[in-house]
């Protein structure tokens, strides 16, 4: 739940586990509590997700849910719901010697005609399948809370890379539903109209959005949906697989012509 105090000047965040978050309208100050036997790291796991995305967007920096990494110094994102394979998609390119930018929140940031990924934090969590289809058991990775199930990848290690400078954004690909279908892991391409629509469905805080950030955020999308590839990604059904559906997405992208500045003017798009 989340409610706007003093009229707006600040944002009151609560959680069903009873943690807490305080913050301003100007994303400047925040403050977080929680109740025993909850940690800090599992106050954290709010904090570096859904919350930072909101203090991003109260900063000016529009976000989406996805997670990104470095291929040949350029940043792909990796986009879908909760439960679409993101961070299990991110760790197979991490296992395949790729540096990682991000885990859950991509940050779209105009600077100097490109639109640029900025660094996240050097960890991927993990459900405990997703670790044991990649690391052969989900104990293999240590746990990232102890109340929570979940587990993490150190990117910060000698195993793994963590990629701590900015970059480039040169394409999106949204992971679907996976499927039994044989042709699966394959990449399809998606129209500049149906490609706006995927973006502000993955957009974060949509619903704490006041007008003139909606409308900012779809002349945001607008632009890049026309300048950038955005890609669907047909999944196969099991996990173990993963490693061949990161390398059907490195071929095709390695196949797509370079992409024009995200920020230049494009053409118009319009969604009703």
């Amino acid at each position: 739940m989340i409610w706007k105090l003093a009229g707006g000047v600040w944002f009151y965040w609560r959680y069903s586990d009873g943690t807490e978050f305080l913050v301003d309208h100007l994303g400047t100050r925040l403050w977080a509590t929680w109740p025993e036997p909850l940690t800090i790291e599992d106050a954290a796991t709010y904090l570096l997700g859904p919350v930072m995305g909101f203090v991003l967007l109260l900063r000016g920096t529009h976000c989406l849910h996805a997670s990104a990494v470095n291929v040949g110094d350029r940043a792909i994102a990796l986009v879908g719901p909760s439960g679409a394979g993101k961070s299990t998609t991110a760790a197979a390119f991490a296992k395949l010697g790729y540096s990682v930018l991000s885990d859950d929140v991509v940050t779209l940031a105009e600077e100097s005609g490109d639109l640029m990924v900025h660094p996240a934090y050097p960890c991927i969590r993990l459900w405990p399948e997703s670790a044991e289809a990649l690391f052969g058991a989900a104990d293999a990775l240590p746990l990232l809370t102890p109340n929570w199930d979940k587990r993490y990848l150190d990117l910060a290690g000698d195993e793994h890379r963590f990629q701590s400078d900015a970059l480039p954004l040169a394409a999106i690909y949204v992971l679907g539903e996976r499927s039994g279908d044989a042709a699966a892991p394959r990449v399809e391409a998606v129209a500049p109209q149906a490609a706006m629509i995927e973006l502000v469905g993955n957009a974060y805080a949509p619903h704490l959005k006041d007008k003139a950030a909606r409308a900012e955020e779809f002349k945001v999308f607008s632009r890049v949906a026309a300048a950038l590839p955005v890609r669907r990604v047909i999944q196969g059904a099991d996990l173990a697989h993963v490693d061949r559906l990161c390398r059907v997405i490195l071929d095709d992208f390695r196949a797509r012509p370079q992409p024009r500045t995200a920020t230049a003017p494009a053409e118009h798009i319009e969604c009703v």
